[in-house]
């Protein structure tokens, strides 16, 4: 059976996980029962359980035996590869062999890697028609309705710092109003301080004003203050957003114990009034939801990923928005993408920030390749093309309307991507600058990330890591290695999104995490 994660599907990898120890070495068994073979013309299928050296297996091409033991999660060779041949999973280039590879052998980085090559990025090729839900049948959710008309997911209010000086007054503003009785205003979801390490001897400092614009307007922060040290760089009032809000420095307050002071009574005037404001229904084309991997294994494209393609493609359908990012984590797929862009112009500019991130890295003595990380290669990810192919199939199959750079605010509706480093923390932090109030996180080596002020729901690639960590993972898309559809993985997950935005906490806001991932990306040089 066959499997493409960069298309949307709604097949299912009906397969049973086979125990090699119930069938002799000797004894073939078909490949369909021991590994998942995606794409017709894919050199390699990903074994689904430890493949011993002498393992006898049956193809389509013919029987051949394992000459190398083969993790889970990992690839084996099912045809003869020619040195410096290209190597294909997903009907897609993964990489080029370093040597010959034969039939049974394990194709990881001893034998596999990047070199250029050409890429068809034929601007909207494989653009689609979207078969858009009316208004009447949207689904809904329950959010808190602004002034403005956006809604959010979550009702926070936030003591925003504008630089390190201020990090730690602001952290104990936010933690002697959660211990002097926030609980008692219901409606108020959380009170958090939004910190970083920056804020002066930077040579730039717009896209950290950006981003932290971005944030103090966000729909989820329903009031916020603003806390400086006095002296630096990133002088508050040279960027502060436009509606009032406190605004304190150390300095001028009197130090930090006054500073704090000031910051708690602040924030005491705003909790009557946010909380005032109450969850009612609303239609989901008001969510906006970042898509992200991080910790990804072998089965991240062929689970998880496809599966949240799936509730992608149903958000946009429903009227809603999701956001693709990690520039770095897309090379490679990036034609994929173009050939979804709605016009020749969006596919350019998407291919303008690939060209940007190659003189970037080349500028900074690095290379597009230097992911994936060690734990990704431990799951089974050799190259970043096999990474980027897994990760692309989180947007689905919808077109691709537009191209943000970091923390720019997203105004199109639909699928568009948002231009960030592939480090998720300084990802996320972009994608909700720009109005994410939701995020879907898939891992398959495990993670525990969450991201105030919008909530992340974790997905986990298999089921042994589901298992592992049920404390941390939301949804289990493992179980399509046992049989459940794409499809209806995919729907699970929409249905969760739903529950989520509507105020069910994930498992990361039940363990209190979220609040030290704001990470602004740390662009120019630090003088």
């Amino acid at each position: 059976m066959t499997l493409s994660p960069v298309n949307n599907t709604d097949q299912a990898l009906t397969m049973t996980i086979l125990s090699v120890c119930d069938h002799p070495l000797g004894q073939p068994i078909a490949l369909s029962k021991l590994a998942v073979h995606l794409h017709p013309s894919d050199s390699v299928a990903i074994a689904r359980t430890w493949l011993p050296i002498g393992r006898r297996i049956t193809s389509t091409d013919g029987m051949f035996t394992v000459r190398q033991a083969i993790p889970p999660g990992h690839k084996m060779a099912i045809q003869k590869i020619s040195h410096k041949a290209p190597v294909r999973r997903y009907g897609q280039i993964i990489g080029f062999a370093t040597a010959a590879i034969e039939p049974g052998d394990h194709v990881h980085s001893h034998n596999l890697a990047v070199r250029d090559f050409s890429r068809d990025y034929h601007f909207g090729a494989d653009r689609v028609e979207v078969d858009f839900v009316t208004p009447e049948q949207r689904r809904t959710f329950k959010g808190y309705r602004r002034p403005d008309g956006r809604v959010a997911t979550r009702n926070m209010i936030a003591v925003i710092s504008s630089v390190n000086c201020s990090a730690t007054v602001s952290r104990a503003i936010a933690e002697r109003i959660k211990r002097d009785g926030w609980r008692d205003y219901p409606n108020v979801d959380d009170v958090i301080a939004i910190t970083h390490k920056t804020g002066c001897a930077l040579s730039d400092f717009s896209l950290l004003r950006r981003t932290l614009v971005g944030f103090a307007n966000h729909v989820n922060i329903a009031a916020y203050i603003l806390i400086g040290l006095g002296c630096e760089g990133n002088q508050i009032f040279e960027w502060a957003p436009g509606k009032a809000a406190p605004i304190l420095t150390i300095q001028d307050s009197g130090g930090f114990l006054k500073t704090l002071d000031s910051g708690v009574a602040a924030i005491h005037k705003l909790l009557g009034p946010v909380n005032d404001v109450k969850r009612t229904p609303q239609t989901v084309n008001h969510l906006m939801l970042a898509l992200q991997c991080g910790g990804s294994d072998g089965w991240s494209g062929v689970t998880a990923n496809p599966a949240l393609g799936v509730a992608a493609d149903e958000l946009v359908r429903q009227g809603g928005t999701v956001i693709l990012s990690e520039t770095p984590e897309i090379y490679g797929a990036e034609h994929l993408l173009t050939r979804r862009a709605k016009s020749e112009a969006v596919g350019r500019k998407l291919i303008e920030r690939i060209q940007w991130w190659e003189n970037y890295t080349q500028r900074n003595q690095a290379t597009m390749d230097n992911n994936p990380a060690p734990g990704n290669k431990a799951g089974g990810l050799t190259t970043i093309y096999e990474k980027s192919l897994g990760a692309a199939a989180k947007s689905g199959t919808s077109p691709l309307n537009g191209v943000y750079e970091y923390a720019e605010k997203v105004t199109e509706k639909g699928f568009v991507f948002v231009d960030t480093p592939g480090y998720d923390p300084v990802s996320v932090t972009g994608q909700v600058a720009g109005g994410a109030n939701l995020i879907a996180f898939t891992t398959g080596r495990g993670s525990a990330f969450g991201f105030k002020p919008t909530p992340s729901l974790k997905i986990a690639t298999n089921s042994a890591l589901y298992e592992k960590q049920k404390e941390d993972m939301d949804i289990n898309a493992g179980r399509i290695l046992d049989g459940v559809s794409v499809r209806e993985m995919g729907l699970e997950i929409f249905d969760a999104l739903i529950e989520a935005a509507s105020g069910k906490k994930t498992k990361s806001e039940l363990c209190g995490i979220g609040e030290d991932e704001f990470s602004p990306w740390p662009m120019g040089a630090v003088l």
